[in-house]
């Protein structure tokens, strides 16, 4: 399903489908610390009943599932689902899992503690979608807005890393980034209040291999390149990271936590 946006890579179309297998492969990647972040606020426990949009594979829900909540999670990508649904089953794990777009989304009135949004969070129309996640929520339930990325201006391999991507997808808007809170746009402030943000940096181990995976598994790579030109990016991305990188290396990143409260 290609999805086209104004905002995201000056309108260029991407399909998380065609890079679901990568995704699931190489993107499950958050360390320990950035779930801590979350259990240590109260959230996504058992006893709670949590939705995750934009689940992508459901690495969230996977992840989380042994802290003993109930998860629904849902993606526009029915490959991504696919792929959420193969992971969960394999670990006897119950999460359901749906294909449908954010915008489309249809609970019953507070049918959530709390809900997630895990590198997703600017791809919806929020004067729709706002609303719509406080009506899901039980009073004083919470929206938790998470992001982590790298810092390619002071890690050497992700920025020439980085680079490559640039050179194939020059409008490709993940680029960039440094640490700061998550963006969270005005109209969300109708429905909740700003409870708690926390940003800090974070080491992430990778070996060549699935760094190579994880960049190909990106919106600007895997997502939006024609199949020829992802042979030439795997190909000079492979060649990069042996002139650049050791067999094991970590990459600085710095990761995001936002928790906003239904109003």
């Amino acid at each position: 399903m290609d999805i086209t946006d104004s905002r995201i890579d000056a309108g260029k179309a991407f399909d998380w489908g065609r890079t679901s297998k990568d995704y699931a492969k190489y993107r499950d990647i958050y360390p320990e610390l950035f779930y801590k972040k979350i259990v240590d606020r109260g959230l996504c426990v058992e006893g709670q009943r949590v939705l995750d949009i934009g689940t992508g594979t459901g690495v969230i829900p996977r992840n989380m599932y042994r802290f003993g909540a109930r998860w629904t999670g849902t993606d526009i990508s029915p490959e991504q689902i696919e792929e959420a649904r193969r992971l969960s089953h394999e670990a006897g794990m119950q999460i359901d899992f749906r294909a449908v777009p954010t915008e489309k989304l249809d609970f019953p009135k507070e049918s959530f503690d709390v809900i997630t949004a895990c590198q997703c969070f600017w791809y919806f129309d929020h004067e729709h979608v706002m609303p719509k996640l406080a009506e899901f929520l039980k009073p004083n339930g919470k929206l938790v807005i998470l992001f982590m990325a790298w810092l390619p201006f002071e890690d050497e391999i992700a920025g020439k890393s980085e680079e490559l991507v640039l050179k194939y997808s020059p409008n490709w808007t993940g680029a960039g980034q440094t640490r700061k809170p998550n963006w969270v746009p005005e109209v969300a402030f109708n429905n909740f209040e700003l409870e708690d943000h926390e940003e800090y940096d974070i080491m992430v181990p990778f070996t060549k291999e699935t760094w190579h995976g994880r960049m190909k598994a990106c919106r600007g790579v895997g997502a939006s390149l024609s199949s020829d030109e992802l042979a030439r990016w795997e190909e000079e991305h492979r060649n990069l990271l042996d002139k650049i990188a050791p067999k094991q290396f970590d990459v600085k990143h710095f990761a995001a936590i936002t928790v906003l409260k239904k109003k």
